[in-house]
């Protein structure tokens, strides 16, 4: 929480204009990257969509733990590639 603190009294003032209109320009091409990634990958969406759907009927106790759980089982490409399968017919 300490961390959070911080970054809140960060002075984004302290950038120049310049400085400014890179760091908007840089969040911007992010933006854009992340968009044509997710479009081009329908698995994340699909993969996403089934981790929150676990989360939403286990209500597990320690997420972490379940999340380590979750996307270190060794059949979710499989189930994944299923689902896709299932979802693109």
């Amino acid at each position: 929480m300490a961390e959070r603190n911080t970054l809140e009294k960060l002075d984004f003032a302290a950038l120049s204009p310049e400085q400014q209109e890179k760091l908007r320009q840089f969040k911007v091409k992010t933006r854009i990257a992340n968009e044509k990634y997710l479009r081009s990958h329908p698995e994340v969406e699909m993969l996403l969509s089934d981790f929150l759907r676990d989360v939403f009927l286990k209500k597990p106790t320690d997420i972490r733990e379940f999340a380590a759980d979750h996307f270190s089982d060794p059949g979710l490409p499989k189930k994944i590639h299923a689902q896709m399968n299932i979802h693109n017919k």
